[in-house]
């Protein structure tokens, strides 16, 4: 069992070591990702077909489990791939990243846009005084770096809260909506809001018997944070309960 940490720096310590900690089942990253346990899957095994063999976008490290920055990942690919982006210009732009940028998890790490057919990085340009100038210059990460110009065309970016650079607190359903990942409150369960309150215990409850407003009474939260806890964790809802 986890210790208070004494200081700040050794919480920082702590709460940074759960970004990495395994904590995410395949099925749980598909649901939240909007993709498939098997999808996932190919993108960290690789796969071959017939006259074709397509290598590992996701480096794997074998465990059952994900971490938190693994899971940003998969969101991020699976948002790519919505977008018609071909797993070889996937990889390739990850592998650009990793080598050339230092990032270990680059598509939690860096703000991505796409044209539909590249995947672009921002390198925002500074002023003498520091400050980001209102353009970026953007490069093709997936053909070595080639600057281009664009503008940002990705919905998934603005789900997130960037700090330091990394995509820390995560609002899977958008931001219109209450549920937010963070790994450094519960573990990195879904949550109410900042309430720190996981939806899965609220489901427990609900489907052990317990009434809406009484569990909302016990945390501290309201009818309708809890009915969208139960909404996202797809647990319908008795009108009359």
């Amino acid at each position: 069992m986890l210790g208070k940490p004494e200081n700040q720096s050794a919480t920082a310590a702590w709460q940074n070591r759960r970004l990495y900690l395994p904590a995410y089942r395949f099925a749980e990253v598909a649901r939240l990702a909007g993709t498939t346990s098997q999808t996932i899957a190919r993108w960290y095994r690789g796969y071959e077909a017939p006259g074709h063999r397509m290598r590992a976008v996701l480096p794997s490290d074998g465990r059952p489990l994900l971490s938190y920055l693994q899971l940003v990942e998969v969101a991020f690919v699976a948002t790519f791939r919505s977008y018609a982006i071909k797993l070889e210009t996937l990889r390739r732009a990850r592998e650009y990243c990793v080598k050339t940028l230092n990032s270990e998890y680059p598509f939690a790490q860096l703000r991505f846009k796409t044209d539909g057919v590249h995947i672009l990085h921002t390198l925002a340009e500074y002023d003498e005084e520091e400050r980001a100038l209102e353009d970026s210059r953007l490069i093709m990460t997936d053909v070595a770096g080639q600057v281009v110009w664009g503008a940002a065309v990705s919905e998934r970016i603005n789900q997130f809260d960037y700090e330091d650079g990394l995509a820390l607190r995560w609002h899977p359903r958008g931001r219109g909506s209450m549920i937010l990942i963070d790994p450094r409150i519960a573990f990195g369960a879904p949550i109410i809001g900042d309430t720190g309150v996981p939806t899965w215990v609220v489901k427990d409850r609900y489907q052990a018997g317990e009434d809406v407003d009484e569990i909302g009474e016990d945390f501290g939260v309201s009818r309708s944070q809890i009915e969208e806890a139960l909404a996202f964790e797809d647990v319908p809802v008795n009108a009359a309960a």
